[in-house]
């Protein structure tokens, strides 16, 4: 393979591998960007997230419990099949950029249930108006 050729595929399949390594929480995190963009310029238009978790095979397999922090965070601790013991709990804080939380939410979930996250455009922000 020539260097040029190598040059350009090379950095491609980095991209898309890392694109493949992302967790719940940066999942989650980029459908509250996608939603947020799609709340309406005028104050009090909404829209509602839906994130479906384990949202990759295997992942978050039992009950798991979602964070989003006044202060900025974003984690979801997944438990196991037995509902006790913590297997993961990736965080991110990148949803931050692109929404205001004015509380912090703290709800747990039961294994495969959906979470839904209602955005709001609130004195021209979109903030996170609930959780559920």
């Amino acid at each position: 393979m020539s260097a040029l050729r190598l040059g350009f595929v090379l950095p491609l399949a980095v991209l898309l591998l890392a694109g493949c390594l992302t967790d719940a929480a940066t999942r989650l995190a980029y459908d509250i960007k996608a939603g947020a963009a799609r709340v309406g310029a005028e104050n009090g238009a909404h829209y509602t997230v839906e994130h479906r978790t384990p949202s990759r095979r295997g992942e978050c397999t039992g009950p798991y419990t979602v964070q989003l922090d006044q202060v900025g965070a974003l984690i979801i601790w997944c438990r196991g099949a037995d509902g006790q013991a913590v297997v993961s709990s990736p965080g991110t804080s990148y949803h931050g950029r692109f929404v205001d939380t004015p509380r912090t939410w703290i709800l747990d979930k039961g294994a495969g249930e959906t979470l839904f996250v209602r955005l709001e455009r609130q004195h021209g922000r979109v903030v996170i108006a609930e959780v559920f």
